[in-house]
């Protein structure tokens, strides 16, 4: 683990608003939590924020229902001077030697600002739109050759390679720029396994410590069964506020505010998927706002601080971070101290948050002055419009 931990935002290519939502597919919105269209200047105005708060890079998701990761963020190059791009894609839907293209010339274009985050699937449904028809173990063996042809397209060539799902003659890029790292998640075995094998970071979902240290602990031991060393990130929400008491309300209102119509269809869409990360995000809530039996957001707090409330109405990410400043400071230096490296949170809405948080919490975790934004960028908070 780096001695200080790196810190990422969220973009939310799906839409933003003051209330939880679905961000990679339609079903689970309300129209308050989408209420602030993903137009350019939206998000350029939360990347812009995340910049001047100290946020490292920020992800950008994939999925049916958020604008295309690749264009969005390419979009918003200019609008930044050195906050790198997460960008998240799927690597059944594009060739690997088209991937390697695309990266090298994004890197070229942003001097070397780019991540990538591989996201092998999860809902069959939202697969099959997209012309993928391949079963769960068998995408994530495709996406284990997808990254060993794009990895030689990136720093080989001429190459040839012939497999099961690629043929490639010739391949290689004429144009060279240092790789970007590869972000990669997966709970299932198969999924285990081509991170051990292929990623830079491995990614997990904010489940509570002594689930992910585990996690971390079989990670480590099947990297290095790889002759290979990973760096850990996680994936959290934050409801942080100068007291408890304020910040748990917050997360009463959010909960109070989704529909339960919303619930119930988001619940049906997670039931269907075949992911094992989404089956252990919706186990930690039960698909009820009551959770283990409360009315209010008692029920659902999984762990000191971490709140499974999110994950009723969104897919992915599915808790949250709730207390004052410090206790959440606290949280995240224990997922630190477990051997976490970096730390992808997001907030409601994700523009005022990435100040609060950027400003509030993340100095407290590493040791550093809140930065000093621009006064511009901090009237781009107070200013928000629906946009």
């Amino acid at each position: 683990m780096s001695s200080t931990p790196t810190f990422h935002w969220f973009l939310p290519t799906a839409g933003d608003g003051r209330e939880v939502g679905a961000v990679i597919a339609v079903q689970g919105r309300s129209a308050r939590s989408i209420n602030r269209r993903p137009t350019l200047d939206y998000l350029g105005q939360i990347a812009k924020a995340a910049e001047a708060s100290g946020f490292t890079a920020v992800l950008t998701p994939t999925g049916s229902g958020c604008e295309d990761a690749w264009i969005t963020c390419a979009a918003l190059i200019p609008q930044t001077g050195s906050l790198n791009f997460l960008v998240a894609f799927r690597p059944g839907f594009i060739l690997p030697t088209l991937a390697a293209q695309q990266a090298t010339t994004f890197q070229r274009l942003s001097g070397g600002r780019l991540r990538l985050n591989i996201v092998t699937g999860g809902d069959p449904v939202e697969q099959r739109r997209f012309g993928d028809f391949l079963d769960h173990d068998q995408r994530y063996a495709r996406t284990d050759e997808f990254l060993t042809v794009f990895r030689q397209a990136l720093t080989e060539g001429p190459f040839d390679h012939e497999g099961e799902h690629y043929t490639i003659e010739g391949g290689g890029s004429v144009l060279r720029h240092p790789a970007a790292p590869i972000y990669f998640g997966g709970a299932s075995p198969a999924g285990e396994a081509v991170a051990a094998k292929q990623a830079d970071v491995y990614l997990t979902w904010g489940e509570t410590p002594t689930a992910v240290a585990e996690r971390v602990g079989r990670m480590r031991a099947l990297a290095a069964a790889n002759g290979r060393e990973l760096s850990f990130g996680i994936r959290l929400h934050v409801i942080s506020r100068d007291t408890p008491e304020e910040a748990w309300a917050e997360a009463d209102r959010l909960l109070d505010a989704m529909d339960p119509a919303a619930i119930k269809a988001a619940q049906e869409r997670f039931a269907r998927m075949d992911s094992v990360g989404q089956s252990r995000m919706a186990a930690l809530h039960g698909g009820a706002a009551g959770g283990l039996g409360g009315a209010d957001h008692h029920g659902l707090e999984v762990a000191p601080n971490l709140w499974a409330g999110i994950g009723l109405v969104r897919e992915g990410a599915a808790t949250a971070l709730v207390g004052s400043h410090e206790q959440v400071a606290e949280r995240l230096d224990e997922y630190a101290a477990i051997g976490f490296d970096e730390f992808i949170l997001s907030g409601y809405p994700h523009l005022e948050e990435a100040f609060r948080v950027g400003e509030q919490v993340v100095p407290l975790v590493t040791g550093t002055p809140a930065p000093v934004a621009a006064p511009r960028d901090r009237d781009l908070a107070a200013g928000a419009t629906a946009g």
